[in-house]
């Protein structure tokens, strides 16, 4: 199958998740018969889970776009991992709602809604993972652009000491701290998740169109890297 059709696919995936987020803004004020600006700005923890999700969402299909953009072709395998990773984007909206309705409700509610949200974002971001994974193991099946080592070398790395890690990946860790900090403070949670889609505004993985070798990470990359 051609690449170009799974894409298509995912869009409207990426489409109707994106979408379903504005459903929980539709009943702010209805249950006032007579709406004021104070009941607008008593809602501002909807607002504030509908952006930090608007923009994640939206953010992960410009991801989507440049990991797909590497291949011509798919496998079952690769369509398979497609699949859970949009089963996770779909779902967003779910904890999205939680987060908005429990986020400064006292109670244990809203940890729970934001460990909710952050589990639901680590699954996805182990889905990006893995297809950029397969992607890199399996170029010449997928009649990629690059080559493995082209693909690899052109990731730029953050580096700690003598350990350098794929700055694509990095974003794995930061939602396994919002998650963690979701436990004590669910708007501090979502201040996390929102400097993560920040994060994740800015393409860490190579351009599909850029000639090969000519990656911000070429200079930065172990030999035999995997990423």
């Amino acid at each position: 199958m051609s690449s170009g059709r799974a894409e298509s696919f995912s869009d409207g995936v990426f489409a109707v998740a994106i979408t379903v987020l504005v459903f929980d803004l539709l009943p702010i004020g209805s249950a006032s018969r007579h709406l004021t600006a104070r009941d607008l700005l008593s809602s501002w923890p909807q607002y504030a889970a509908y952006v930090v999700s608007f923009l994640t969402i939206g953010i992960m299909w410009m991801n989507h776009h440049t990991l797909l953009g590497h291949v011509t072709r798919v496998d079952r395998p690769l369509l398979v991992l497609n699949l859970f990773l949009l089963m996770g984007v779909v779902a967003i909206p779910f904890p999205t709602a939680l987060l908005a309705e429990h986020l400064t409700s006292g109670t244990s509610g809203g940890s729970v809604a934001a460990v909710t949200y952050g589990l639901v974002m680590l699954a996805i971001s182990v889905g990006f993972n893995a297809i950029w994974q397969y992607l890199i193991r399996h170029t010449d099946a997928l009649g990629a652009t690059r080559s493995r080592e082209e693909m690899i070398s052109a990731v730029p790395r953050l580096r700690a000491g003598q350990l350098a890690i794929a700055r694509w990946s990095a974003g794995l860790f930061g939602y396994i701290a919002g998650t963690v900090v979701a436990v004590f403070s669910a708007g501090g949670a979502l201040a996390v998740f929102g400097a993560l889609a920040v994060f994740y505004l800015f393409n860490h993985l190579p351009d599909p169109a850029a000639p090969a070798g000519d990656g911000p990470g070429a200079a930065m990359a172990e030999p035999g890297d995997s990423g």
